[in-house]
């Protein structure tokens, strides 16, 4: 980068001693910054000689080698011929300071020369390449703003170039829109915005409401610049036609036109005026007026916008002279690449046409081969395939004969639970013959023998159903511990009758906990519970 911006400082320096024969005969004094002062104070009264300040600024800023200053300058410059109309000028020093900004060290200036080339489009009514730069601009602000670069304040400039772009581009909406977001950020009504608000009024049909607006900034204008009355008088004039006539009219049209040529300032927007005169002036019957404002808006017009002027004629074709540059390279640098592949492709068919028959017999041997190996690996895999399956077979068989053997030791458990619960219930009824203490004792006894018999049964479930609880845990979390054991029952295929006994519930208990079981699990009545659980 500090090899580019040298290389652009000495040709900026040929520039400026070529094209600029004032910078010779001019002293320079209080650096850069000073210079760009009197060239802004001079810029409307004396333009010529707020450009030869400027250009003694920019050979300072050259000198000391402050890439910051000379974008300055330049920006300057661009805006004060973009004043007088003169855009290939501004266009041309917009461009030198594109080259020069880095939008990674001088965000800053990188994106006032964006909001600067997007207010150039507009002028030419270019709306798509206009606020493309615009938005452009308020991105690269906002990351700036993202990474602590600048306060929020930073974005007004943005807000407000888009906001006066759409009223050049007569898109009231989009106007008010960016005069709130300025509104946002300056916290409260400055002139410029209450101008812009003006126009919306007026577009909006809030004729006295933008009347009275421009009549309350007046005077600041008048006072603080004195260039911006010509766009204030033309909009005071179009306000002034809806509420009183074209007379009314005349007053404030004349009134932009003299200050246009008096402070040099807006000078591209002298045509619309003069054409607003021309029409004012054939309405009220007064044609030799008329003709005289007519033929001069025309001129005007020519002189700045017509394609013939040389004022314009490369303007016209808005070039991105940067990016010219850039694909220029690009270009070349693709060039010598196809004149270097060119080279080796000739040399790769010369090492081709050697090789070719070798490799087609190592093609041949390698299909060859490779058949031979995709064969071996077919008949390999079908038979792990077959020894897998058998494998699985005979692991289903012998999980299917130890849930058999589960299961009838399950009905043992039964049977034996029926013995015992027999016993308890003549125990108790017998209880007069024995004391009560050694009843108590026995029938807890045959309870926790029950408990141990379903710890037992779950047990020898779980070492035969191994991966049963965790298959049914991953796919219904939610079941409960009773879930649980309804489940695995149904797995072993007993009937309610038979969980009942070894659950210790009534067989009513058990219908109910199913019915709850596929309610849970979200069975439809086709559904077999059996079939599903077995699947587990």
């Amino acid at each position: 980068m500090k090899t580019l911006t040298r290389h652009v400082a000495r040709l900026l320096s040929l520039w400026v001693l070529v094209a600029n024969p004032f910078f010779v005969q001019s002293q320079i004094v209080d650096g850069p910054q000073s210079l760009r002062e009197q060239a802004r104070q001079l810029r409307f009264s004396n333009p010529e000689a707020a450009r030869r300040f400027l250009v003694e600024s920019l050979e300072q800023a050259l000198q000391e080698g402050d890439t910051t200053q000379i974008i300055e300058v330049l920006l300057g410059t661009a805006e004060m011929h973009g004043h007088l109309g003169q855009y290939q000028e501004s266009y041309d020093h917009l461009w030198k300071a594109m080259m020069m900004a880095d939008p990674d060290k001088i965000e800053h200036q990188h994106v006032e020369v964006l909001i600067s080339l997007g207010r150039y489009y507009s002028f030419y009514k270019r709306k798509e390449k206009a606020i493309e730069y615009l938005h452009r601009a308020l991105q690269n602000r906002k990351m700036q703003l993202a990474n602590g670069l600048v306060d929020s304040t930073a974005l007004l400039r943005n807000f407000y170039a888009l906001c006066s772009t759409y009223r050049e581009l007569d898109l009231p909406e989009q106007a008010a829109h960016y005069i709130d977001s300025c509104r946002i950020y300056q916290g409260g009504q400055t002139p410029f915005l209450k101008f812009e608000q003006a126009f919306v009024d007026y577009k909006k049909g809030h004729v006295r409401v933008a009347m009275d607006s421009l009549r309350s900034i007046q005077s600041w204008f008048a006072e603080n610049n004195p260039g911006f009355q010509v766009l204030l008088n033309t909009l005071m004039g179009d306000v002034a036609k809806d509420l009183y006539g074209g007379a009314q009219s005349l007053v404030h049209y004349e009134k932009a036109a003299q200050n246009s040529e008096y402070y040099n300032s807006h000078l591209d927007f002298a045509p619309i005026i003069y054409q607003k005169l021309a029409n004012e002036y054939q309405a009220l019957g007064d044609f030799e007026r008329g003709y005289q404002n007519l033929h001069k808006a025309k001129e005007l017009d020519r002189r700045f916008f017509d394609s013939r002027s040389s004022n314009n004629v490369s303007l016209l074709e808005i070039k991105d002279e940067f990016q010219l540059s850039q694909d220029r390279e690009r270009d070349l640098r693709r060039e010598q690449r196809m004149a270097e592949l060119e080279y080796e492709d000739r040399v790769a068919f010369l090492h081709n046409v050697l090789l070719i028959g070798g490799m087609v017999a190592m093609a041949l041997l390698a299909l060859l081969y490779f058949n031979y190996v995709r064969n071996k690996h077919r008949t390999e895999k079908d038979l792990l395939r077959k020894k897998k399956e058998l494998e699985v077979n005979k692991a289903n068989e012998l999980v299917e004969l130890k849930n058999r053997e589960l299961a009838a030791s399950s009905l043992k458990l039964i049977e034996k639970d029926e013995i015992l619960a027999d016993v308890k219930e003549r125990m108790l009824q017998q209880k007069g013959d024995l004391k009560e203490t050694e009843v108590k004792k026995l029938v807890r006894s045959i309870n926790h023998n029950q408990a141990q018999n379903w710890e037992e049964f779950e047990q020898r479930f779980i070492a035969v159903n191994k991966n049963f609880y965790a298959n049914l845990n991953a796919q219904f979390p939610k079941l409960t511990r009773g879930d649980q054991k309804i489940c695995a029952l149904v797995k072993l295929n007993l009937s309610s009758k038979e969980m009942a006994k070894l659950l210790g519930i009534s067989i009513e208990s058990v219908h109910t906990n199913r019915y709850r079981l596929r309610k849970k699990l979200k069975l439809n009545r086709d559904v077999s519970l059996t079939e599903f659980v077995a699947k587990l």
